[in-house]
């Protein structure tokens, strides 16, 4: 049962979340030609986007560089204080500055600026004050302006960082869309995740391969050929001819359809009962492909052919699993 005390504060977050939320929709109204030569800015540049800010302004900063730099954007977080005592050095002619401050007056911040202007470098300020000295100083200016802070005392940053945060995506998203930056090159900067294993492994890299792969030659006996079956353990064999060429696939299936029609397999021949034109991939398709395939198709394995249609492999939807692909 909700108290008193318990609506107090639920109607204090409610007016937290609806304050941050009115600068959003407030920030996203005022967006203007500025942005859009901090993107144009940012894409001409052969550098990285070097992100700084102190305090709390430094804490959203290092989140914004990441966001940048795993989408596309060359970028890196640097300590204002740090980047004073030696850590400017990291950064290169060419590069570009984005330097984080509500008020636009943090001394150190501002105190890198002529060394920044002797190497070339383009500053971009993000505040929420467009008469701040590091507005006026910066070559571009994105406003960050918010009317009140969500803190019921004025003080603690609350709707300033998140309206920080908020620009910071949409710059990173902007350039994202305008270098066509997708899925692929998402992975390759996430390969520990679960994308990245989707989108980077290959049936390649987890198909059994050599004497791992069930195969018979043409003419083998079906109780040789389920031998076979039980010693490679993928449930299936395949069956190719004296070249190697693959003609066809007996499955646990095909052995459950074969007992319907007959107890007597003694003298039984593969090639009889096996199904022609099995179900096939190449090793250089993402595993995720064979995934969809045989979800698809509603298999449990495929036999991985190579450019000639010579057997190299086969895999199972054990194999996905165990990879972390499904």
């Amino acid at each position: 049962m909700e108290t008193q005390l318990d609506s107090t504060r639920l109607e204090r977050a409610r007016e937290v979340l609806n304050v941050e939320a009115s600068a959003l929709v407030d920030l996203a109204r005022r967006l203007n030609s500025a942005f859009t030569s901090a993107v144009s800015a940012i894409l001409a540049s052969p550098g990285r986007l070097v992100v700084t800010g102190m305090g709390k302004s430094g804490h959203v900063g290092s989140k914004i560089a990441a966001t940048l730099a795993s989408t596309g954007t060359p970028s890196f977080f640097m300590h204002p204080a740090e980047a004073a005592h030696g850590d400017l050095g990291m950064i290169m002619p060419g590069d570009i500055l984005l330097a984080l401050s509500n008020s636009g007056e943090t001394d150190e911040v501002l105190a890198l600026w002529p060394a920044l202007k002797r190497k070339g470098v383009t500053l971009i300020a993000m505040t929420g004050r467009a008469e701040s000295t590091m507005a006026r100083l910066s070559d571009i200016h994105l406003d960050a302006h918010v009317d009140k802070e969500a803190c019921p005392l004025g003080l603690a940053p609350t709707t300033s960082t998140t309206a920080q945060m908020a620009l910071g995506d949409a710059l990173a998203m902007t350039l994202m869309d305008a270098r066509h930056f997708g899925e692929q090159d998402f992975a390759l900067s996430h390969p520990g995740g679960s994308l990245g294993r989707r989108l980077l492994i290959q049936v390649g890299d987890v198909m059994h391969s050599g004497d791992d792969v069930p195969c018979v030659p043409s003419g083998t006996s079906l109780k040789d050929a389920l031998l076979e079956m039980t010693q490679k353990g993928l449930g299936m064999t395949a069956v190719t001819d004296s070249a190697g060429e693959l003609l066809g696939v007996y499955t646990d299936g095909d052995l459950r359809r074969t007992l319907d029609k007959t107890l007597d397999l003694s003298n039984i021949v593969i090639d009889q009962v096996m199904t022609r034109k099995p179900r096939t991939i190449a090793s250089d398709r993402m595993a995720a492909e064979a995934v969809q395939r045989m979800e698809t198709l509603k298999i449990n394995g495929l036999l991985v052919l190579d450019g000639d249609r010579k057997l190299i492999g086969a895999l199972n939807m054990h194999d996905l699993l165990k990879a972390g692909v499904v």
